[in-house]
């Protein structure tokens, strides 16, 4: 435990930071998961719907620096390719 003021300060900062982090994270890994799953079903617009939430997700994640941003590019291209393959196939 720290016992300079401004570590103790850090240490409630980072923490906050850390919790938010994981929270951005999180919805992230799960709204791309649930439109993978909308992809699954088939179900179009479902898909397109959680695409946009996907999408949104990484963009997040990005702007605060979670994701690094040749990872978001590639993301959000691979979840639109599946989301236009099934276009594609109906």
């Amino acid at each position: 435990m720290p016992n300079i003021k401004s570590a103790k300060k850090r240490v409630k900062t980072s923490a906050k930071k850390a919790e938010n982090n994981n929270v951005i994270t999180t919805k992230t890994k799960t709204s791309v998961k649930k439109f993978v799953k909308e992809v699954q079903s088939g179900n179009k617009d479902a898909a397109t719907e959680k695409l946009n939430i996907a999408i949104k997700n990484i963009d997040k994640a990005l702007s605060s620096g979670l994701i690094h941003e040749n990872k978001a590019a590639r993301e959000k291209s691979r979840l639109t390719k599946m989301r236009n393959k099934m276009e594609e196939v109906a």
